[in-house]
């Protein structure tokens, strides 16, 4: 059967023969034991009805094993045989290039360089899944291959409802993940939804088929490395030869090293699992690998000495390292930590003094002694910062709710007031003020060819574009345009492509929209193939996060949710060709609401028309909400706007004099 047939097959009528589990292959870990027996033979009626009555029998019994062994059902039986890769576009079967495109990057999010957990269908944060069984996937895919451009694809956290009549300005499919009654937004509730199969942590741009591997925070984060280094620095000296010091190398959080790599600096980046550390070194995005902590502080002094370019994997917690460095006088410049601290008890971070194995049988076995063993870790990698930052490291929390977790487990990470933290979000002093609220976020690009020379020519292409727009950008964001025109520059020699030929940079709506206006105008020409659009959550107006993106909000409004809401609504009517809103992300089920889209550029005039109207409103839906909040860079932004755009009229704050208040 060739690869087409099985995507247009679905569910095949006749049962696959069962996988072996493939123990190469970077696994999620078991998951807590969740629910009572009912729970369980529920399901398994929900699993089940995805099947003919007369495969029942047979599926019955090793669909119980699996939630018993892993805490969930993941039907491994029903993985495909062929390989999982973003194809290009024309290897797809369908009869909408728009549905094409979305298999595209469902394949992609699945490509093993891509996924952290392939096989359970995670792309990256230890729970960021794309769907929660692999009778999912297949369905979804038939569904495609089905559609045409006057139906849309429904999907409930995974499950893909239907195909529904709609009409060609409609997106082709619109997404939600984990969207619960927000009185059932705590962890526990996600392990039992998701056990139950009835919901599921999408992350962001994991269960919304944007995710382009680690390249897509690696931009984001040269840019906060960069920036960070701006803000330490005594005379306008760049990086060379200071330390930063963080942890994690998942998919998310691998981009570290190659950021630090980019901003010029010494990296160091913790990691327990030998198998994440063995795929960052072999994809080169870590230079060295050492296991040992005394050779660890050998080496980063050695490099300190010479004022290195280089980025080290430690094999091991990153609480050795910040008490190791603060005894041996190894002075950190910057420090963070992306953890997936979201998933704290699930394999999100991992206590000290405790191996890897012992960790994952004792989550899955004793939960609640391994919550306090991660509770007792993170009071004592926040004591060790502490010592670090009394000797002046900055340290920031990188929006992985690190300093939240912190907090939980009685750190002391609190501010005198009792109500702030002491070390800022990396969004309020980094981001916030110097991005976001100019509009300036990670617009991304796919080419749907698969081509490598399609991504050399776009990625000219955006420099082109970038290049002309500064002439006469204003003094305001300057910095932002130059930071990006040197990144699409050194796109090609940084090597940043894992999985689909894809490319990110920061942009605001101005930028987006000439960009992508020269694509669309590129490949009406013939000079290179179909474009998808998209973008991070990680944005201007998508995600409203109090802890992350909406942290630098201080009306009181960073606990509501209504930019993002809106800005999914906006975007669907305004040309997307697929949309997305998820509960829970980087910071957590429960404590963020996240939006996004894909768009798909065919040449065509109506590809023009809707890329002029979604990404005008994609940002600039944020930046009126972020002016309102009185943030003056969005104030200024918003203005800007205005006079780009007549049709556009928002409401301005008024300043109020604080000596009125009392």
């Amino acid at each position: 059967m060739t690869f087409q047939q099985q995507i247009q097959e679905g569910i095949p009528s006749v049962l696959p023969q069962p996988k072996p589990y493939e123990t190469d292959i970077n696994h999620a870990p078991k998951r807590k034991e969740i629910l009572s027996a009912d729970e369980k033979k529920l399901a398994l009626r929900n699993a089940l009805r995805y099947f003919e009555a007369k495969d029942h029998a047979e599926l019955v019994k090793e669909f119980s094993e699996e939630l018993e062994k892993y805490g969930r059902i993941y039907m491994y039986r029903l993985r495909p045989d062929y390989r999982m890769y973003a194809r290009p576009i024309e290897e797809y079967p369908g009869k909408s290039n728009q549905a094409k495109a979305i298999m595209l990057m469902i394949q992609n999010n699945l490509d093993y360089a891509v996924a952290q957990h392939p096989h359970e269908l995670i792309t990256y944060g230890g729970n960021g899944a794309v769907f929660s069984n692999w009778a999912q996937y297949r369905l979804t895919m038939k569904y495609l291959s089905e559609m045409t451009d006057e139906q849309t694809l429904v999907m409930y956290s995974g499950h893909p409802m239907g195909l529904f009549p709609s009409h060609k300005e409609a997106p082709r499919v619109v997404v939600t993940n984990g969207m619960v009654i927000p009185n059932y937004s705590k962890p526990d509730d996600w392990e039992k939804f998701n056990a139950l199969g009835v919901s599921q942590y999408g992350q962001m741009t994991a269960g919304s088929y944007m995710y382009i591997g680690p390249q897509g925070i690696v931009h984001g984060t040269t840019i906060t490395v960069l920036n960070g280094g701006r803000k330490i620095a005594k005379n306008g000296e760049g990086l060379e030869g200071k330390v930063f010091v963080t942890s994690g190398l998942g998919g998310m959080s691998g981009a570290q090293p190659k950021a630090g790599n980019i901003a010029g600096c010494i990296t160091v980046c913790a990691e327990v699992n030998p198998k994440a550390v063995n795929t960052r070194h072999s994809q080169g995005w870590v230079d060295e690998v050492i296991t040992d902590i005394d050779t660890l502080v050998q080496r980063v002094k050695e490099a300190k000495a010479n004022k290195e370019i280089v980025s080290i994997a430690y094999q091991g917690n990153v609480v050795e390292v910040w008490e190791a460095f603060d005894k041996q006088n190894i002075y950190v410049d910057l420090g963070s930590d992306q953890t997936s601290l979201h998933n704290p008890w699930a394999g999100g971070y991992y206590p000290v003094g405790i191996t890897l194995e012992e960790s994952n049988k004792m989550m899955a076995e004793n939960p609640e002694l391994f919550k306090e063993k991660v509770q007792e870790s993170l009071r004592r990698q926040a004591d060790a910062i502490n010592k670090h930052t009394a000797k002046g490291t900055y340290f920031f929390d990188y929006g992985n709710a690190f300093l939240l977790e912190a907090s939980r487990a009685g750190a002391d990470i609190m501010a005198a007031n009792g109500i702030d933290f002491k070390y800022p979000s990396y969004v309020q002093d980094i981001m916030g003020p110097m991005c976001f609220d100019y509009g300036f976020g990670p617009f991304r690009w796919v080419c749907a060819s698969g081509k490598p020379e399609d991504l050399a020519k776009t990625d000219a292409i955006a420099a082109s574009v970038l290049e002309e727009m500064a002439k006469t950008a204003p003094v305001e964001i300057k910095q932002q345009m130059q930071d990006n025109i040197k990144w699409i520059k050194g796109a090609q020699e940084n090597k940043l492509v894992v999985g689909s030929q894809a490319r990110i940079l920061y942009a605001d709506a101005q930028g987006r929209i000439n960009i992508a206006n020269a694509f669309n105008k590129a490949i009406a020409d013939g000079e290179i193939g179909a474009i998808v659009l998209g973008r991070d959550h990680h944005d201007v107006s998508g995600t409203d996060s109090p802890y992350r993106e909406t942290s630098n909000i201080y009306d009181g409004s960073r606990f509501t949710a209504d930019m993002a809401i809106h800005n999914v609504i906006g975007d669907s009517f305004r040309g997307a060709t697929w949309v997305s809103i998820h509960n829970g992300g980087g910071v957590g089920w429960g404590e963020v609401i996240n939006g996004g889209f894909g768009m798909v550029l065919d040449g065509s005039p109506e590809a023009a028309r809707r890329l002029e109207s979604m990404l005008f409103w994609d940002v600039n839906n944020g930046i009126a909400r972020r002016s309102w909040a009185r943030n003056e860079e969005a104030v200024f932004a918003i203005k800007r706007a205005m006079e780009i755009q007549p049709l556009l009229k928002v409401t301005l704050p008024n300043s109020v004099d604080d000596a009125l208040l009392g």
